[in-house]
């Protein structure tokens, strides 16, 4: 009988220390939640007197910070509203290489038949690019015996819809192609002596002082030998040109096809993806931007348009977006493209899901550390935010990852569309906020 007893106490007191544990793990909860709140709502508060101030009342203002453990919002104002995105559309453009492309980028299709190796280009933007060490292409054509090249497989325009007319003779407007090389720019400086590549412009550079660079309508240059620094030309590309550039390379004769022959297609590879994408959004690349979406298009179909890779993307893999981006270029350098920041956070959240934590902060500049954020937003010790910025002319926004001191990681959109201030006042308000939010959630 006692033994009946003291079993029957044992189990009660199993019973009230689980009930124990789990009114205090509620507790717990409540108290969290509690905290979460009060401080969600200082933080909100505080938030919006920064963006309601007198020197914000003039321009209009999108954003939205989301905490993605337990799928709530921190803060939000006009997150559904279309913006020009500038530089955030890269965002879009780098969820969709990591999407479409392999490890390595392909850099060229080819058939060999006869003794004769047909080459066509996928949109691979590295040949011959002064950043990028890219051999595997030049020693497998070196080889070959002969070499027949067509560049009728890319049906798009060289310049997107809505760039800047005037851009043209600028370093981030190059001529978008199947085959670019050399970046699609003439590389200009005096430092330590004149330099010029590609060395087949030699004799196209004018020694003047002249208030452009470049002929709009030709590969005249200018660039004057009492110059220190370094320039970036885009030249006028046609597949004359890219031939003899190819040959003085190779040092052999090519010639130029109309279509490729009946048959499976090979491909050579050129660099790891990663770096490519790394440094299109480290140093907010265009012409980076603009082939990646090509290349994209090389992986789906045989003719090569940036419009297939964007279709693709926004049908395919990214119907479920409350609001449909107008997106029309891979850089963001057009001011047809609209995005909402909420559109933008859900894309953001989609690759903090899917790719490892430690290469998606990778691909994103570091505040106060790297790329287009190296003198915003530093950290004490350690950078607080990973982030795209985008800026045109009275315009500047910035998207991405946010680690606040309590170790939480957050993903936000800030969009500042039409103010006629100086966009370092606009980062020193946004710097303000992101500071507040860091400390305090």
């Amino acid at each position: 009988m006692l033994k009946s007893i003291k079993t029957v106490h044992s189990r009660d007191n199993i019973k009230l220390n689980s009930c124990s544990r789990n009114t205090i793990i509620t507790i717990i909860v409540l108290l969290l939640l509690t905290s979460c709140s009060s401080s969600k709502k200082i933080i909100s508060k505080n938030i919006s007197a920064t963006i309601h101030s007198e020197q914000s009342a003039n321009h209009f203002t999108g954003i939205l910070i989301i905490d993605p453990q337990i799928n709530d919002t921190i803060y939000n104002l006009n997150s559904q509203k279309y913006f020009t995105p500038a530089s955030n559309t890269k965002i879009f453009t780098l969820y969709s290489a990591l999407k479409l492309l392999p490890k390595e980028i392909p850099a060229l299709k080819y058939i060999t038949t006869n003794n004769t190796t047909y080459i066509e280009g996928t949109g691979d933007p590295t040949l011959f690019h002064s950043y990028f060490q890219n051999d595997n292409v030049v020693n497998f054509l070196k080889d070959k015996k002969e070499i027949s090249l067509s560049l009728n497989n890319f049906d798009d325009a060289k310049y997107g819809p809505g760039w800047s007319w005037d851009d043209y003779q600028y370093y981030y407007q190059p001529e978008r192609g199947s085959l670019p090389l050399y970046g699609n720019v003439v590389t200009l400086y005096n430092m330590p002596q004149k330099t010029i590549s590609p060395q087949f412009f030699t004799d196209s550079i004018v020694n003047i002082h002249f208030n452009k660079n470049r002929e709009a309508e030709k590969n005249l240059f200018y660039y004057s030998t009492k110059r220190r620094d370094t320039i970036e030309i885009p030249f006028r590309t046609d597949s004359t040109l890219t031939r003899k550039l190819l040959e003085q390379v190779l040092n052999k004769k090519i010639k130029l096809v109309n279509e490729m022959p009946k048959g499976e297609k090979q491909l050579i590879y050129s660099v790891p993806t990663d770096t490519v994408l790394k440094r299109m959004m480290h140093e907010s690349d265009n012409f980076l931007a603009e082939q990646l979406l090509i290349l994209g298009s090389s992986t789906l179909s045989d003719t090569l348009n940036s419009s297939t890779t964007r279709n693709y993307v926004l049908e395919k893999l990214l119907a479920d977006l409350k609001q449909e981006p107008r997106w029309v270029d891979g850089s963001g350098l057009s001011r047809y493209n609209l995005f909402t920041p909420e559109s933008i956070v859900q894309v953001l959240q989609k690759m903090y899901i899917e790719i490892p934590r430690e290469r998606l902060f990778d691909f994103f500049p570091k505040g106060g550390v790297s790329g287009t954020l190296e003198d915003w937003y530093p950290g004490n010790t350690e950078p607080y935010i990973f982030a795209k910025t985008g800026s045109l002319s009275n315009n500047h926004c910035l998207s991405g990852y946010l680690i606040t001191k309590s170790g939480k990681t957050l993903i936000f959109s800030f969009m500042n569309n039409h103010f006629k201030q100086s966009s370092s006042e606009i980062k020193k308000r946004m710097q303000h906020i992101f500071e507040e939010i860091r400390d305090n959630y």
